[in-house]
């Protein structure tokens, strides 16, 4: 019985003797820098990544040293799932606390970007691929993605006219999905309960209101004009009339250059409303507020 307490006694001793030492190191860890120059280093972490992946990221630009450390410094200070995406800049003399400090912050890089009224979809796409937000292909697919745009609250066939057009901080890393969620959820924002009324009385989905908008938008520069505009489109669509609206039929051009002609105005596509009444594939644009609400 005597040998048994001694035997667990000792093994207490050599736990508590070895916890001691794996906390004491990682404290000297916590400001340890792994090295002494202070030139700034560019890191991104992309959406998603894992702390053991971040630590590696970090280690590999000369950052930290010790992944698992670092993981386990995360780890004892609650921090593990709270490191956020972006681009940072840091420098080797940073403590590797200093270090955890500014991802758990997301204190990242930002760009700022301004989406214009008007703008398309693909617009959108190559704007943010130019500003090193998102690769355009993959956002132009995301954005095509059924379950995706469902998810969203859309029932149209893409996002595009839900994007909405205004001046946004992103950090680089946030990925094509999160900037997505951002600029639609500006959109619902934006979009009052006054303007969902109004859907009713026209008796027009809100994809379909928003579809005709942007046309409207894209006939005219002129905010005073547009009243008009809208005004005739609604009335052709009363009367079953077709729409005959130019810019859906340049949306559906590949090699438009300026001025319409005859032989374009009987192309068919998926866009033009010279040829059809259906509101449901027609390009959008990134409407004007008003002209929802009008």
């Amino acid at each position: 019985m005597v040998k048994k307490s001694i035997r667990i006694a000792t093994a207490l001793v050599i736990a508590v003797a070895v916890l001691g030492a794996v906390s004491a190191g990682l404290w000297r860890y916590l400001d340890t820098p792994a090295g002494r120059e202070q030139a700034e280093r560019y890191v991104e972490v992309p959406s998603g990544t894992a702390c053991i992946e971040v630590a590696g990221i970090l280690e590999r630009e000369g950052i930290i040293r010790g992944v698992r450390r670092f993981r386990w410094l995360a780890w004892l200070k609650g921090t593990e799932k709270q490191i956020k995406a972006g681009g940072y800049t840091f420098h080797p003399a940073m403590k590797p606390s200093e270090v955890l400090d500014r991802l758990v912050k997301g204190e990242s890089l930002t760009i700022t970007v301004t989406i214009p009224e008007g703008y398309t979809l693909r617009q959108i796409a190559h704007l943010l691929q130019e500003k090193g937000l998102a690769d355009a292909g993959s956002f132009l697919s995301l954005a095509s993605d059924q379950r995706f745009v469902q998810s969203m609250g859309i029932r149209g066939i893409s996002l595009e006219g839900f994007l909405f057009p205004d001046t946004y901080r992103f950090s680089k890393g946030m990925g094509e999905k999160r900037i997505m969620e951002v600029l639609v959820a500006r959109f619902h924002a934006v979009f009052k309960e006054e303007y969902r009324t109004r859907l009713e009385e026209l008796k027009v989905t809100l994809e379909e209101l928003v579809t005709l908008a942007s046309i409207i938008e894209k006939e005219t520069a002129d905010p005073a004009e547009r009243h008009l505009i809208s005004a005739v489109l609604h009335n052709r669509l009363k009367q079953g009339m077709l729409l005959q609206s130019d810019p859906t039929v340049i949306y559906g051009l590949t090699d438009f250059q300026g001025d319409l002609t005859g032989e374009d105005l009987q192309k068919e596509s998926a866009s033009s409303c010279s040829m059809m009444l259906d509101l449901t594939s027609v390009s959008k644009s990134t409407p004007i507020v008003f002209l929802i609400k009008d």
